[in-house]
């Protein structure tokens, strides 16, 4: 053996080198490793083909291998780790030559592009990417986040270490409206840096906060990290579990589980959203600690009001904080008691499939001790008495089409039993209210008459939904019976929007939080997945950014804003009313209503061009575009270039040789946190999409065939690659605020700096690893 190595271990220092060389050649991420790949492949092959490289396998026709298959081992759990005193058998890297392994190597790699990026499962998903990264680029040239940080340091400066409170909360916003770190730590290095040293802030702390707040983009949704893993993760998990079933003596994983191995990129960005915010307060808790302990490195400073009107502290109480909680507390208390709830009247045609057992009960022996090793004896006594009710109720029910009697009869029953107010209606009111509400706060010396007026509209509306709508009241009729309470609400909320836009915080802060709520409600909420909520999100930044820009030049933004009321329009109609126009019979009302629709979808749709347009005369629509592409390009040639690498891994026994040693720790945790030290350590060294495409795929197997939830081990990957933006000498983001700092900023500073955010980043997975619910707490509620 060449220096005392397996000829796969040399193999794979080959390829570590290869690739740690072609990156640090100054060539472009996605050709290096594609480079890479060629290069390790011919050096491997060439050292083979001299038999230099020697791989020392277990002998399968020994008699002690045959011994230990007889003793009832299975032939997969035994390897040269796990079993190193069987007898081995010489062979070379490539069993059959490495010409052989070159052709597998180049028809595998068309069938993979063609899987993974042309015509794949995950192709839809991965478009998310691209209009997510349009959504970041256009949302930064808008200039949001100048605004965003001037406000936010006038609300925290004068608390000690406002200013690096008020980066990280920034820093959270944008990395939910945006994503983009490159373009966050430029934008706050270029804005908020200057402005920290001024006010003698420590530059450790000042840079520190700022790149590690930049990286939150990574792991708060929308991430484009969160979509790129996900879409591995799915096939990783599915694959890896079908696999474990079977090692458990069972036919598939459903049986095994006693669900579908699946996990969708929707439920990762449930699962990342409490982590992300975690992280946000762990940055923040810090910049304040060090502000306390250290008051000359992080003193408070006051950079003025806002402008906004005096209000008292009772009145801020009463109107931003009394009158909203009441209003919500009502809502939850009238569904809780009946008041608010469903007023739907449709029924299903069919019956419900009658109720199957918790798990499968008619499996082999061994896929039954396995089973009751997974989930316990007490849930398999609970399927058995499940199963034995079933099959003495005559088995499970199938569904029925019912009969028009039956149909009427349900449909009376859901009438009776309906709520007097709809929570349509409810949640509008909730949302008038609290608009009504924070506008009489801002400005209390105003007027109160018009806000008066909406509130009267939303209490007759209330009145008119109890009295005169009723659950068989169609949408039309609602409607009209509606029109004079929504006619007075909307006339007090065009009041409150008007005195809302006076106040810096509410006209800076709002705009691209109804873009997020918008974009990760949709998503969160399981309305859509992430691909047309991507759409919505860059369709939404390219209006707000031309709204801005058409402020910025004082002209008339109404245009843009009828546009998004007309998407306002179109979704309360289309949830409302039966659209469909190409049934049978189509009622006059649903007709009338399409047209509304239709004229509602064309006035925005002309309004997203007008947006367009506004933007490419002002030149931020073609370099957005540009940078786009240049971004999206980047990402899917090194998703390309990474299954070369991956294959030639594969090719000559690596991947296999790597899950071996994995697979013979006894402690699957044992596994993962070694899975976790090399990711972390390799964040040092390789790009986040280097460590998703390339070291991912060959750990995955292991890691997600355990019994780990696999949205906590997809997180917790997450967390981790957020670190090596951070991680010294090659962190992007030290590299992005490095060529933005001033030059007494030194690149000391920026090391130093940074060190206590990756050791947050080491305790914020730490608390995860320790308390997984906080990852499945989002996800289960959503569910539930």
């Amino acid at each position: 053996m060449l220096f005392g190595l397996d000829g796969v271990e040399i193999g794979l220092i080959i390829v570590f080198l290869t690739l740690f060389s072609a990156i640090l050649s100054g060539f472009p991420v996605a050709f290096a490793i594609g480079g890479a790949g060629i290069i390790s492949f011919g050096i491997i092959a060439a050292l083979d083909s001299a038999g230099l490289l020697i791989h020392h396998a277990i002998d399968t026709g020994s008699d002690a291998y045959n011994a230990l298959v007889a003793s009832g081992i299975a032939p997969e759990k035994i390897s040269v780790f796990r079993n190193p005193d069987l007898p081995t058998e010489a062979h070379s890297v490539f069993p059959r030559g490495w010409e052989y392994a070159l052709d597998r190597n180049v028809s595998f790699i068309v069938n993979r592009i063609n899987e993974r990026v042309i015509a794949g499962q995950s192709i839809e998903t991965l478009l998310a990417v691209l209009m997510f990264v349009l959504m970041g680029i256009v949302l930064e040239r808008s200039k949001i986040a100048n605004d965003l940080l001037t406000t936010m340091a006038r609300v925290f400066g004068p608390l000690p270490g406002g200013l690096a409170v008020s980066i990280v909360v920034v820093g959270a916003f944008l990395a939910a409206s945006t994503g983009i770190v490159g373009a966050t730590v430029v934008t706050m290095g270029l804005l908020a840096l200057p402005t920290m040293l001024r006010n003698n802030y420590s530059p450790e702390l000042a840079t520190g906060v700022i790149a590690a707040s930049g990286t939150l983009g990574q792991i708060i949704p929308p991430s484009i990290v969160i979509v790129l893993l996900g879409t591995l993760a799915g096939d990783l998990y599915s694959a890896a579990q079908e696999t474990r079933a079977v090692e458990a003596g069972c036919t598939d994983a459903l049986t095994y589980l006693g669900q579908p191995a699946v996990v969708s990129v929707g439920t990762l960005f449930q699962a990342a959203l409490v982590p992300g915010v975690m992280l946000a307060g762990l940055y923040a808790a810090y910049a304040f600690g060090f502000a306390m302990l250290n008051p000359s490195k992080a003193p408070a400073v006051a950079l003025g009001d806002g402008g906004g009107e005096p209000v008292t502290r009772g009145e801020a109480f009463t109107w931003y904080l009394g009158v909203p909680v009441a209003l919500i507390a009502g809502a939850i208390l009238g569904a809780q008691v009946g008041l608010v709830g469903e007023q739907s009247t449709r029924v299903d045609s069919f019956t419900d499939i009658g109720q199957s057992a918790s798990l499968r009960t008619n499996v082999s022996e061994t896929c039954q001790a396995s089973m009751i090793e997974l989930h316990g004896q007490e849930a398999w006594d609970a399927a058995i008495a499940e199963q034995t009710k079933i099959e003495a109720s005559g088995g499970v029910q199938e569904s029925r089409r019912l009969s028009e009697e039956e149909i009427v009869d349900l449909r009376a029953e859901k009438v009776a039993n309906a709520a007097p107010i709809g929570t349509g209606i409810m949640i509008l009111t909730v949302i008038m209210g609290l608009i009504l509400a924070i506008a009489r706060g801002v400005s209390p010396s105003s007027d109160p008459v018009p806000l008066l007026i909406g509130a009267g509209g939303l209490v007759l509306g209330l009145l008119v939904d109890t009295v005169l709508i009723s659950p068989a009241t169609s949408s039309g009729w609602t409607v009209i019976y509606m029109l004079i309470p929504w006619a007075l609400s909307l006339y007090g909320c065009k009041f409150a929007v008007v005195r809302l836009s006076k106040n810096e915080l509410l006209r800076v802060v709002f705009p691209p939080l109804v873009l997020i709520v918008a974009v990760l409600g949709s998503i969160l909420g399981g309305i859509t997945n992430p691909t047309p909520a991507a759409a919505l999100g860059a369709a939404g930044a390219i209006m707000l950014a031309a709204y801005r820009k058409l402020a910025e030049q004082d002209r008339s933004p109404k245009i843009i804003l009828n546009s998004t009321l007309a998407v306002l329009v179109m979704i309360l109609i289309g949830v409302n009313f039966d659209l469909r126009i190409n049934t049978s019979e189509v009622s006059f009302e649903s007709w009338v209503a399409f047209f509304f629709a239709y004229a509602a979808y064309l006035y925005a749709l002309f309004g997203l061009l007008f947006s367009c347009w506004i933007l490419f005369k002002a030149g931020v629509l073609s370099p957005a575009v540009r940078e786009t592409a240049k971004v999206t390009s980047m990402v899917f040639t090194i998703l390309i270039a990474s299954q070369l690498l991956n294959l030639v891994v594969i090719s000559f026994g690596g991947e296999h040789y790597i899950q071996q040693f994995l697979k013979s720790f006894d402690d699957v945790r044992t596994v993962f946190l070694i899975v976790m030290l090399v990711l972390f350590i390799l964040g040092f060294v390789l790009d986040f999409l280097e460590i998703i495409y390339i070291v991912v795929p060959i750990v995955g197997p292991v890691i997600y065939g355990a019994h780990f939830d696999p949205k906590w081990v997809t997180i917790m990957i997450a967390v981790n690659l957020q670190t090596s933006f951070l991680t010294p000498p090659f962190g992007f983001a030290l590299f992005y605020l490095r060529g933005v700092a001033p030059k007494e900023v030194t690149t000391g500073h920026i090391y130093r700096g940074v060190i206590p955010f990756v050791l947050i980043q080491v305790v914020g997975l730490a608390i995860l690893w320790f308390f997984p619910s906080i990852v499945t707490i989002v996800p289960d509620l959503m569910s539930n």
